[in-house]
């Protein structure tokens, strides 16, 4: 199977690349600005509706894999605009890319729209763990954004019959993710501690409580989909049906180690539209799929801190590196 992947160049891209081939199948990367000497990265730029329709039209893939997007909350407070521009009028470009294809008479690729569990927002205690029949309730531009692309995609899957589906994935962690998320700042502050740096990290709200998974798994279950499981026109959660406190989560990495450190709050570091409980259920997609988490979450932690490990090592040789060159 041609697996076309938007976004191939952010954090998930590189899992779900890594697991689609694994799997057997031929991936297209696509990505906004493919790095110099790549010829194997389509461009592809969401804002643009040719450039959209160009990837898709070169690739002519059996299923697209749509990650492009901007998927920072803060980010999306300070450029509401932009991140609805991206995330909801992107992701229309894409379906009408698709549907031109099947115009052409070229065989209709499935479209997997990759949404949030960050969409449902603050839910009253009895709607835990959340369902797909949940209404949204969002809290932030992004998650307002990844309503209207997941409305797009079901709205093109009735009116059109485009083979779209789409995945509300919750909280996801693993090696290569952005340090703006909260999991990776916590590693890489104690890494740096256990690398000789001062023994304090700055944190946000810990009380906050998630829906955790390796990216690994979720990737798992994005293919399960590409492949065909699940279908139409519908929503499936991806999580893991646990939640976990960001305090527990900074304790553990810190167990892990085995440093001690000095926790200080940091104002910065609070979100004015934070969600205080984020849990789903993932039934429906384990009826359709079969697929179920099968990494633990020490896991994935320990993961997450040798990743960290290795970048500020690799900083460190840089630095040193740096200083010696004449």
């Amino acid at each position: 199977m041609r697996v076309l992947v938007t976004g191939a160049g952010g954090f998930v891209g590189g899992h779900l690349m890594t697991a689609l081939r694994a799997r057997g199948h031929d991936v297209i990367p696509a990505d906004r600005v493919p790095h110099a000497g790549d010829h194997q990265t389509l461009p592809l730029d969401v804002t643009d509706a040719l450039s959209v329709r160009g990837a898709v039209e070169l690739a002519r893939p059996d299923a697209v894999a749509h990650l492009a997007a901007q998927a920072f909350v803060p980010a999306s407070l300070a450029d509401p605009d932009g991140t609805f521009d991206v995330n909801a009028h992107g992701t229309l470009r894409l379906l009408d890319a698709v549907r031109a294809l099947a115009r052409d008479g070229a065989p209709p690729p499935r479209v997997l729209v990759v949404s949030s569990g960050d969409v449902y927002g603050a839910q009253p205690r009895g709607a835990y763990p959340l369902r797909e029949t949940t209404a949204p309730l969002p809290r932030s531009p992004y998650a307002a954004s990844k309503v209207a692309a997941e409305a797009l995609a079901l709205a093109y899957a009735r009116a059109w019959g485009v083979d779209a589906v789409v995945t509300r994935a919750f909280n996801h962690i693993g090696p290569g993710q952005d340090e703006r998320f909260g999991v990776v700042a916590f590693a890489l502050q104690i890494a740096r501690v256990a690398a000789g740096g001062a023994p304090r990290v700055l944190v946000g709200n810990l009380d906050a409580s998630r829906d955790f998974l390796d990216v690994r798994d979720v990737c798992n279950a994005y293919a399960l989909v590409l492949e065909g499981g699940g279908a139409a026109g519908e929503i499936y959660n991806v999580c893991s049906g646990t939640a976990t406190t960001m305090r527990e989560i900074l304790r553990r990495l810190i167990e892990l180690s085995h440093v001690p450190v000095e926790v200080r709050d940091d104002p910065a570091r609070m979100r004015p539209a934070d969600v205080p409980v984020s849990v789903g259920d993932a039934a429906k997609l384990h009826a359709a799929t079969g697929w179920t988490p099968g990494i633990s979450l020490t896991a994935a932690l320990r993961a997450v801190y040798d990743d960290a490990r290795a970048r500020i090592a690799s900083s460190v040789r840089r630095s040193e590196d740096d200083k010696v060159t004449p």
